[in-house]
């Protein structure tokens, strides 16, 4: 067994009981343009022809890649529970959806021109094996685009959220303790570009933007609660954590009834030389 498995088997479990939480989480923040985290992301690969989806969940990141005529579109995940919603697509009938390992790649080598990770590069461990795997299916000047968390903003909901969770983890016995995620590196532009560059990629570009998922508290509620650390609380705490953060938000609460909720994304990129 390797020292991912924990890790893994943990996002199969959590994704097999929520197989869209990212999507439902994160689809509907916009940035300050208006786009979403994914339409960034998308952007960010125009003009590429074949492009890979590292961590693509339930396939909304390659439904908006579709939208771009001519496109070879392929993706790859650990959750079935997720890829079936993917495979539910009417647009992604032509994609090849595969489930497995971003550390194993079942792609050809020099395959693709862009690879694209939305939230998800983030919580892989074995991150110098993915990097080798990604250089390896791309052709040469191949892109590798991908989102990264960056953290809550100051004085908002999410920032709020964020202390509420980590106190009640820290009460909670260990059993209900989700395992280490990921490695740090690639939360920092430094680390990624330790990460990659052995891999024969050129320095990361990074850009970090603010995404709104303000708006009615229950609404915000149910888009952070899809945060991992969650996901072994048992139905008693996750109550007594949204009572909590109810209360916690409401001096924020606007007139019209809106709780400013925002969070920082790193759009980071690189290219391989």
């Amino acid at each position: 067994m390797t020292t991912t498995a924990p890790n893994e088997a943990f996002l199969q479990a959590f994704h097999a009981e929520h197989p869209a939480a990212t999507t439902e989480a994160f689809g509907r923040g916009r940035a300050p343009d208006g786009r979403s985290s994914y339409e960034l992301l998308c952007d960010r690969v125009a003009g590429r022809t074949r492009v890979l989806d590292l961590g693509c969940g339930d396939g909304h990141l390659l439904e908006l890649l579709s939208r771009t005529a001519g496109k070879r579109l392929a993706g790859v995940d650990l959750s079935p529970h997720s890829l079936a919603l993917a495979r539910r697509r009417p647009a992604l009938a032509g994609a090849r959806l595969a489930e497995g390992r971003a550390q194993e790649l079942p792609f050809a080598d020099d395959g693709f021109d862009a690879c694209v990770s939305h939230l998800a590069l983030m919580l892989m461990g074995e991150i110098e094996q993915v990097a080798a795997e990604v250089a390896r299916v791309l052709a040469p000047g191949g892109l590798l685009a991908c989102v990264v968390g960056g953290g809550a903003v100051g004085g908002e909901a999410f920032e709020r959220f964020l202390t509420l969770v980590r106190r009640t983890v820290e009460q909670a016995p260990a059993s209900q303790r989700i395992p280490a995620l990921g490695d740090r590196r690639t939360r920092s532009r430094e680390g990624l570009d330790e990460v990659l560059g052995p891999a024969g990629f050129a320095a990361v570009t990074w850009e970090t933007v603010p995404i709104d998922l303000g708006g009615p508290v229950a609404q915000v509620w149910a888009a952070v609660a899809g945060l991992y650390d969650l996901g072994p609380l048992d139905p008693a705490t996750v109550e007594r954590l949204r009572e909590a953060f109810f209360a916690e938000v409401r001096d924020l609460t606007t007139p019209d009834g809106r709780v400013p909720c925002a969070f920082r994304i790193h759009l980071a990129t690189a290219r391989l030389r």
